[in-house]
């Protein structure tokens, strides 16, 4: 009898050595389950499940038009609460200032040449693989809501997110630009999408690309005007609208983000916040300059990615590579882009030494091409065609607002100051090279192509441009033959 007690008490003492072990020293990556609480009911997950990934992407947004950007007066509450709990990027760049070769870009990462899409409005060459692609090989659900403009399909195989965009109330029966995002479509999906393989989400929001809601929720006389900019009225009042579809967005991403938490997503989750490129006003989309380059960058990961601030120069043709190595994928050969985890995990301060820029045209109204190279600190721009009056939307589109509603005022402002009258002379003639100190002058007013003291940095930069040309093969010398118009 005593032995048998004997024998139960050390097999006793092992089970409690053995459980000790598992409590205290296992790592809890060899555990086979974690028991999470969801909205009050507790699931079974798999502790080393690979992270959900959604990309917010605005549409036609200026870097400095948020507040987590020093924007002191256009009200971004979700966004500035988003980038507390988040790494955000000083210096993220769009490859295109035009978002259907911007939006190419950031899925296939491919610049814009390689992929097919360089002219507005075109569509990637058959056979291009992108974020669909590459994301269903490791095994993940990727879907796209709101704003497509992507072309072909068979390119980008997303699933569609049914009912993600409608039109403005009002707009029913002819939305044309006053399309808008259902995020409750979004929602509705993600109650549905289901825990048993991770998810990658592309959110693309309609705002704030022009047309802006006609009510401002902004007064004209509170908000700023940039020193590249003419100061009316008109302008004003054109600007406090903008602001109000900026406000407006960033209630889409608050929605966006509630919706994660609500479903159970939100500490399993990647969330990056980016814009295509700049808005629709003079001297940023359809021009290389940071107005149009510049984006807002902001990254959230739970548990992996630090908050906080860095330098670390980055764009959007890097950002599918960093994303695929962040689930543990195998980089790609042949991209254009470069992987910046490790700048995420706040392991390195830098990324790239340049990057490049790329606008061809938009239409019959935008036959200026200009290609640039920046560093750090200075940008160098080729104007393939200077010959040719630079012209856009905003000054010569009539059918929608977006320019015409204070063009004019601009123009006959300009017939009696002097400065006006330079800023418009600017926008229309643009030199063969530009370059600017961009830590100086960063709204790159003063031309210092001429300055010997930069002759060395000139040299670097025409020679990076004239490499990355050859190699992306862009032989391009002008605009492309003007589209037929209907």
């Amino acid at each position: 009898m005593k032995n048998n007690f004997n024998l139960c008490a050390k097999r006793l003492a092992g089970w409690v050595t053995i459980l000790l072990f598992l409590v205290f020293v296992t790592p809890v990556g060899l555990l086979p389950v974690a028991q999470t609480t969801v909205r009050g009911k507790t699931e079974a997950q798999p502790s080393s499940v690979r992270p959900n990934i959604v990309l917010f992407v605005a549409d036609d947004l200026g870097i400095g038009d948020t507040g987590p950007y020093g924007n002191q007066i256009v009200r971004t509450p979700h966004l500035d609460q988003l980038a507390k709990e988040s790494l955000r990027f000083t210096r993220a760049f769009a490859n295109s200032p035009t978002c259907v070769p911007s939006r190419a870009v950031l899925y296939t990462g491919l610049q814009p040449i390689r992929n097919g899409a360089y002219v507005n409005h075109s569509q990637c060459l058959t056979g291009v693989k992108s974020l669909p692609h590459y994301f269903g090989e490791l095994g993940y659900r990727v879907a796209q809501a709101g704003k497509q403009h992507f072309n072909p399909k068979s390119v980008f195989p997303f699933e569609r997110v049914a009912n993600s965009e409608t039109p403005e109330p009002g707009f029913e029966k002819n939305p044309a630009l006053r399309m808008d995002l259902n995020t409750a479509a979004v929602d509705g999906w993600l109650a549905g999408v289901g825990k048993e393989k991770p998810f990658f989400l592309v959110v693309a929001d309609h705002s704030p690309h022009v047309v802006w809601p006609d009510k401002a929720e902004y007064k004209p006389e509170e908000v700023d005007v940039p020193p590249t900019h003419i100061d009316t009225p008109e302008y004003r009042r054109a600007r406090a609208r903008y602001y109000t579809d900026v406000t407006k967005m960033d209630a889409n991403v608050g929605r966006v983000l509630e919706s994660l938490k609500k479903r159970g997503f939100e500490q399993n989750t990647i969330f990056i916040f980016t814009s295509d490129q700049g808005p629709q006003l003079p001297f940023a989309k359809w021009n290389v300059y940071d107005a149009g380059l510049r984006a807002p960058l902001i990254v959230r990961w739970p548990g992996r990615v630090k908050p906080g601030v860095t330098e670390a120069m980055v764009s959007h043709v890097d950002l599918l590579p960093t994303l695929i190595e962040a689930v543990g994928g195998k980089a790609i050969a042949g991209l254009d882009g470069a992987s910046y985890l490790r700048a995420l995990e706040g392991k390195t301060k830098s990324h790239a030494d340049y990057v490049f820029g790329l606008h061809t045209q938009d239409g019959v109204m935008n036959r200026t091409p200009q290609r640039s190279a920046r560093t750090a600190r200075y940008k160098y721009i080729l104007n393939l065609s200077p010959e040719i009056a630079y012209t856009t939307h905003i000054d010569k589109a009539t059918d929608h607002d977006g320019g015409r509603e204070y063009w004019p005022s601009w123009e006959a402002k300009a017939e009696t100051d002097a400065r006006a009258a330079a800023i418009l002379k600017r926008y229309h003639e643009r030199p063969r090279e530009e370059l600017y100190d961009v830590i100086a002058d960063p709204h790159e007013t003063k031309n210092l192509i001429n300055d010997p003291k930069l002759a060395t940095a000139l040299d670097e930069l025409r020679a990076q441009l004239a490499a990355w040309r050859k190699q992306q093969g862009d032989d391009k010398t002008g605009p492309e033959p003007a589209p037929e118009r209907k």
